[in-house]
């Protein structure tokens, strides 16, 4: 979905030289039905892309053909994320976007350089990462990594990575699909899974947080029971068979879902990226804490929250608290200062960094 923002502000820059209205964030991905068997299967219900929510249509009496950007942007993006889904013949697209209220769409006609918040909502960053949070990314990285692809090219793209830290000690359960044409018996499966068990082991075995780990691979698997005890996939997605997808239920957008800390309810994904501030706030909340730790001596942890008000510039948030947690022997008016001003300096530059967020240069995890 955020793809598809993305396309289309790029399309609204070009035929008026502004992001106009649209938010397509309310995206559904149905699971199909494939029949499945060792060595290959058949797809026989293809899975379908519902992309909502609002958008504009046209401009000065100039129609902009929206559905056909928006399929084209989700094809392309299948294309380049997922090996064996035909974005032609795997999936069928369904959208379902209409123009916007006039209050809504009356933010992008009034004066101004920058937009008007066109929520009242809170976000919620920060850095850095854990030493679990760092594992958890870096393995799925790394099993979707185009080398990772190359060497064990029987594996899918849909991984998931579940990390529980105690004390010293990480246990990792991992889920990733091995497509069916390449597995021709389940004793073929186990050989594999064994492989790859390894493979992973020695990955975060480098880590030297942790005295030790414990991985679990497709942990749903039971051997002696054929089809029904094994992770097959004939595209590399669950989506095609067992599970549906919806904006907003993943990974939020540093790519993670962390219990222990603080969490937005923001959706981010296809938001436009000039006034909805569930899309810049998320986004600006996360960047800014890291730029507050790399840049400011003497700060290890920082968290920032911003909240917004419907109406209010969005470089002009209702809240900016900052917190944040710095080295022995360092005071908090030591910092107090150089954090104020870097939040300045980035709600300074919101302009550059929402028309950064247009071209899809943060990415949306």
């Amino acid at each position: 979905m955020d793809a598809v923002s993305v396309a289309l502000s790029q399309a609204y820059l070009d035929e008026c030289g502004v992001v106009l209205h649209h938010n397509v964030d309310k995206g559904l991905l149905t699971a199909g039905r494939v029949r499945l068997g060792f060595g290959g299967g058949k797809v026989i219900r293809p899975m379908e892309l519902t992309i909502g929510d609002r958008a504009t249509f046209s401009v000065d009496g100039r129609k902009i053909p929206v559905r056909d950007i928006t399929v084209d942007a989700a094809k392309r993006w299948i294309s380049s994320h997922l090996r064996f889904v035909d974005p032609e013949h795997h999936l069928r697209y369904r959208v379902v976007m209409s123009p916007g209220s006039q209050e809504l769409t009356d933010i992008f006609s009034r004066p101004g350089t920058l937009r008007v918040a066109n929520d009242t909502s809170a976000a919620v960053g920060f850095y850095p990462l854990t030493p679990t949070e760092n594992v958890v990314l870096d393995v799925e990285k790394y099993l979707n990594s185009a080398r990772f692809k190359q060497r064990f090219p029987e594996t899918g793209e849909d991984i998931k990575v579940m990390g529980l830290r105690r004390g010293r000690q990480l246990d990792l359960t991992v889920a990733m699909p091995l497509l069916a044409n390449a597995m021709d018996s389940e004793s073929a499966y186990f050989d594999k899974k064994k492989e790859l068990h390894a493979v992973i082991e020695r990955f975060v075995r480098r880590n030297e947080e942790f005295s030790e780990f414990t991985v679990h691979l497709n942990a749903l698997d039971v051997q002696g029971r054929g089809l029904g005890g094994v992770y097959l996939s004939l595209l590399g997605t669950s989506a095609e068979d067992a599970d549906s997808g919806q904006v907003g239920r993943g990974n939020r957008v540093n790519g993670l879902i962390s219990l222990n800390r603080p969490l937005g309810t923001e959706a981010a994904a296809g938001k436009n990226p000039v006034s909805h501030v569930g899309k810049i706030y998320n986004v600006l909340a996360h960047r800014t804490a890291r730029r507050i730790c790399e840049k400011i001596d003497g700060v290890k942890e920082a968290q920032v929250l911003l909240l917004s008000r419907i109406g209010s510039p969005v470089n002009e948030p209702q809240v900016v608290s900052v917190q944040v947690r710095v080295d022995s022997g360092v005071a908090l008016p030591d910092v107090r200062e150089a954090v104020e001003a870097l939040m300045q300096r980035e709600l300074a530059g919101l302009g550059r960094f929402c028309a950064d967020l247009a071209r899809g240069r943060y990415p949306i995890c």
